[in-house]
């Protein structure tokens, strides 16, 4: 069973920066792929950004965030981040660090077998 634990949400202004961590237990983290996802109320959960197991060459952006977010793994340290850039009010949300134990990378929030339960982030403008 894999568990996953969220850290790094906050408050910001517009235009600063955060950097999410996802600290993965259980399951092998080389074979896990990540993602990470939002939601707001009201709306559909969505996925932000997700990076492939093993060494984390591919990676897969919601145009939303491209440019602006950097997703990234450490195999060693069981953990992933999303590096977050140029907040926007809009980017205000619940995030959640997710995994899915397929070697294809997940493109969808449905993909991901495993969710944590989230981070606020909130960005003023």
């Amino acid at each position: 069973q894999v568990q996953l634990a969220e850290s790094g949400g906050g408050l910001v202004q517009a235009g600063g920066s955060l950097r999410l961590s996802c600290a993965v237990s259980g399951g092998t983290f080389r074979r896990t792929g990540m993602g990470w996802l939002r939601q707001v109320p009201g709306k559909e959960r969505e996925l932000v950004a997700a990076i492939s197991w093993g060494g984390g060459s591919i990676t897969h952006y919601a145009e939303s965030v491209k440019g602006r977010f950097t997703i990234s793994r450490d195999n060693a340290k069981n953990t992933a981040y999303l590096q977050m850039d140029k907040l926007r009010p809009e980017d205000s949300a619940v995030y959640y660090c997710a995994a899915r134990t397929e070697k294809l990378i997940g493109t969808d929030h449905q993909e991901y077998d495993y969710v944590g339960r989230g981070t606020q982030v909130t960005v003023s403008s």
